[in-house]
């Protein structure tokens, strides 16, 4: 299974990046990522990494699979800024214009209102993505991978549990359509298919499996 991990700082990020991209696109990547960074500031991921960390892997991802489009590199390192912070697509459209902003717009899903079931709404946000554009589902599939390689680190083992299952139901399946992804996804599956049992079994499950909890 192959773990994106090979920049946590912008700074570790950039030299590789002239190597592969043009200078113009590796500056506006630079200025979405110092955007990112200012907009997520101290937020943290569920295993306790900086939230940029997650960015970064999901443009590494973006490059392995491929993808050249500095308006879609820049929607990947973007894509969670409206979710998670008090940015609006907006405030992306007048930064980096109106293709990353509408990529951003796809992949960022909606606060369920008062009225509504939250599960209804993540399941018609996930749901959506079986129409999604090209570039769309590329986004929304690296952010997902970068989610999942590490899914067994996440401190709650219901939410690993959950997490694994619903990817398999709902996101895997997409790589039909963006069959750059699909070994990524096959592999990822296998590896942590124990996590889709009972997690009150995966303790006894890893032990029999290292020798050690």
């Amino acid at each position: 299974m192959k773990v994106y991990e090979s920049w946590r700082t912008w700074t570790e990020a950039e030299p590789d990046l002239r190597d592969r991209l043009p200078a113009e696109v590796v500056d506006r990547l630079g200025q979405a990522y110092r955007y990112a960074e200012t907009c997520h500031a101290d937020q943290r991921r569920p295993a306790g990494e900086p939230y940029v960390e997650h960015l970064l892997q999901a443009l590494e991802i973006a490059l392995d699979v491929g993808v050249t489009s500095p308006e879609v590199l820049t929607a990947t390192l973007l894509h969670d800024v409206v979710e998670d912070t008090p940015a609006t697509i907006e405030d992306v459209r007048e930064r980096f214009g109106p293709r990353t902003a509408d990529l951003v717009a796809w992949v960022t899903k909606p606060e369920p209102q008062p009225d509504e079931d939250p599960k209804a709404v993540r399941a018609a946000y996930l749901e959506s993505f079986a129409d999604a554009p090209p570039d769309v589902l590329v986004v929304k599939l690296a952010d997902r991978y970068s989610n999942v390689q590490r899914l067994d680190t996440h401190p709650r083992p219901t939410k690993q549990a959950s997490y694994y299952r619903e990817t398999v139901r709902a996101v895997a399946p997409l790589t039909a359509r963006a069959p750059q992804f699909a070994r990524l996804f096959e592999d990822w599956q296998n590896e942590l298919a124990y996590l889709a049992s009972d997690p009150t079994e995966q303790d006894s499950g890893r032990t029999e499996r290292t020798g050690h909890a």
